[in-house]
């Protein structure tokens, strides 16, 4: 099994490039099966969750081709069918988008529920009374799978009763060849849901009010082909962001749109880190001890629950008390007990946690519980003293391109390890 062997204690420097989004990917390759015509991908992160999702698509019958890692040609001209059962798709939350393309294309899909990382309930009431809302009657649940038909679909004013970004990408993947206007309140306002309307009215779709809380959807009668580049990964620069934070670094991350990391930002300049922007790059220069703060997860424009166990990892190195409120998902801080192993005060009171700041951690035999909390425990080890080891980097492997590579890019000890053959070959070379 792969692990992560890392000897920490040194500061990061350099620049970092990111990649394309993946949560606006997930969307956008579930839309690119909607027309006939061939649509061009750029900026494809080449992740897990990715190809994945491209395997689920070729199985139904699109022609998928890589023009070279991190572009590719669609074509959903030859899909042959609506039902998507294979058990790979259960390795990832997003295969529900498929409903609403398949959906939205034939009025017709059947897909195996989603799984991913269990951070919490994560239900889809939302996205089925959406559909039923939309014409598909039937819309639910049934043998594991998602299921929806409907004769045709037709407009509908949508009010979702909690912020959901898979809801409102679903439905816009659902709504945008139904007849006549369709209007979802109280929408998703993330930057990969705009990305995700972007595209579609690229190819040729008419969406309005993508980014705000009210989006309207004028239904056309069929999409076309085209070409499009995916929005570099908001997730991504801000871990790359707090692993300057954590490390006592100074991190330049390349290719980003800073807008869409202002909450970030915002909470590393409260933490006593120094912020430089220029038009497609920041700077996080950790100078100074970190200081304590508060967070709690919003919705975007706050601060991203996607970012919690980051910010947290961060905190357990800053003097005095902060507290961490997660507001998103109610399984997010299980990745505390690895991160106790490593020396950190953390107590999980319900849906926060309290932190008293210690001075720094002692490298540990620690295990990845999902994706994001994976990805904060390698900074947390990339910091400490002493050898570590990161367990179930699969989970990270789903979000992260090149982690291991990118980091050492910036001067980190770190290496994928198959055995303990390799950390002790590991060891040797860096010890």
């Amino acid at each position: 099994m792969e692990q992560y062997a890392i000897k920490g204690g040194s500061a990061l420097v350099g620049e970092v490039e990111i990649g394309g989004a993946k949560n606006a990917a997930l969307g956008i390759l579930a839309a690119s099966i909607m027309t006939n015509d061939t649509v061009l991908i750029e900026n494809l992160p080449d992740v897990r969750d990715i190809n994945v999702m491209i395997q689920a698509m070729q199985s139904i019958g699109a022609i998928v081709t890589r023009v070279d890692r991190h572009t590719i040609k669609v074509n959903g001209g030859n899909i042959n069918t609506q039902i998507v059962e294979g058990d790979y798709i259960k390795k990832i939350r997003a295969s529900y988008y498929l409903v609403g393309a398949l959906l939205g294309k034939y009025n017709s899909a059947e897909v195996k529920l989603p799984g991913g990382c269990n951070i919490g309930t994560r239900a889809i009431d939302q996205h089925l009374k959406g559909f039923k809302a939309l014409g598909a009657r039937d819309a639910g649940i049934d043998g594991g799978m998602i299921v929806a038909h409907a004769a045709n679909l037709k407009g509908a004013h949508i009010y979702l009763d909690m912020v959901s970004v898979g809801a409102t990408i679903n439905l816009l993947l659902a709504s945008v060849m139904a007849e006549g206007m369709t209007i979802i309140e109280n929408a998703a306002k993330e930057p990969h849901v705009v990305d995700v309307a972007n595209f579609l009215n690229c190819m040729g779709a008419n969406i309005k009010g993508a980014g705000t809380d009210v989006i309207r959807v004028r239904g056309v009668q069929s999409l076309h082909g085209t070409e499009y580049a995916i929005i570099p990964d908001q997730i991504e620069a801000g871990t790359f962001m707090f692993a300057a934070a954590v490390t006592k670094g100074d991190v330049t991350v390349k290719n980003v749109i800073p807008k869409h990391l202002e909450s970030i930002s915002a909470k590393l300049l409260e933490l006593g880190c120094e912020i430089e922007e220029s038009d497609d790059a920041i700077r996080v220069v950790a100078s100074k001890p970190l200081e304590h703060t508060h967070v709690k997860t919003l919705p975007y424009p706050g601060f991203p629950t996607d970012m919690q166990p980051q910010i947290t990892v961060a905190l357990g190195l800053a003097e005095g008390t902060s507290i961490v409120t997660e507001s998103i998902f109610e399984n997010r801080f299980k990745y505390v007990d690895e991160l106790s192993r490593m020396g950190a005060n953390v107590k999980v009171e319900g849906s926060s946690a309290i932190i008293e700041g210690v001075k720094g951690y002692s490298g540990a035999s620690i295990t990845a519980p999902d994706l994001r909390a994976g990805a904060a425990l390698v900074l947390a080890a990339l910091s400490a003293e002493g050898f570590s080891t990161v367990d179930d980097i699969k989970y990270i492997e789903r979000g992260y391109e090149d982690f291991e590579i990118k980091l050492r890019g910036l001067g980190a000890m770190i290496e994928k390890v198959e055995n303990d053959r390799d950390i002790q070959k590991f060891k040797l070379r860096v010890g």
